[in-house]
């Protein structure tokens, strides 16, 4: 984290550290969470609401998701 955010730093941007567990497994539409929800490896579907995409594109848009509303302030993504 101390190299990523000096690397950050250098280019004008902000870490903003956050707990990962369960965001591949969290349906970015509805919230559902459930382990049957990654099919597999790649495979995101939710077994809520049907929402379907590669699973490292849902866990990107939750990380993303908790970082931003962690912040007090709006931060330039």
């Amino acid at each position: 984290m101390r190299i990523l955010t000096a690397k950050a730093e250098s280019a004008g941007r902000t870490t903003i550290p956050v707990d990962a567990a369960h965001t591949s497994q969290t349906c970015p539409e509805c919230g559902h969470v459930a382990k049957q929800n990654r099919r597999t490896q790649a495979e995101f579907t939710c077994q809520g609401c049907g929402y379907t995409d590669h699973a490292d594109i849902v866990g990107a848009i939750n990380v993303l998701r908790r970082g931003l509303a962690s912040q007090p302030e709006p931060v330039k993504v």
